[in-house]
């Protein structure tokens, strides 16, 4: 299921611009660490750009900040994910405030959800 090309470089644009709970979050998992599933950023599928995507483990990792409370957004979010779902992806969602007030542990969060799911990734 790939992207367009607009959304290749729309995507590459967003990376420059992450929101500060993004960032937070991005500093803990760009590490590469033995063992543990490498993430990517900005990462687009379908007409979609997930904030982080594990793929050993088809995991997207969404950081919902206070828009997302909102009952249109909502809607559009519970779209998102049934579109994500039917592709065979899970989503995992984390607000970004639960980031900034503990970005070490929504990190831990974000890494146990893909060891999970990433089956039998072989560098664990």
């Amino acid at each position: 299921m790939r992207a367009s090309s607009h959304k290749h470089r729309f995507a590459k644009a967003l990376r420059s611009a992450l929101s500060p709970p993004e960032v937070r979050i991005w500093v803990r998992l760009r590490e590469r660490i033995p063992g543990r599933p490498i993430f990517r950023r900005q990462h687009p599928i379908g007409p979609y750009i997930a904030d982080f995507y594990c793929p050993v483990a088809r995991l997207v990792v969404e950081i919902d900040g206070e828009q997302h409370r909102l009952p249109d957004q909502a809607a559009r979010d519970a779209a998102r994910d049934r579109y994500m779902a039917a592709a065979g992806y899970r989503v995992f969602r984390i607000s970004g405030a639960d980031v900034m007030a503990d970005p070490d542990g929504a990190a831990e969060g974000i890494v146990a959800q893909a060891l999970a799911f990433s089956g039998n990734f072989r560098g664990l």
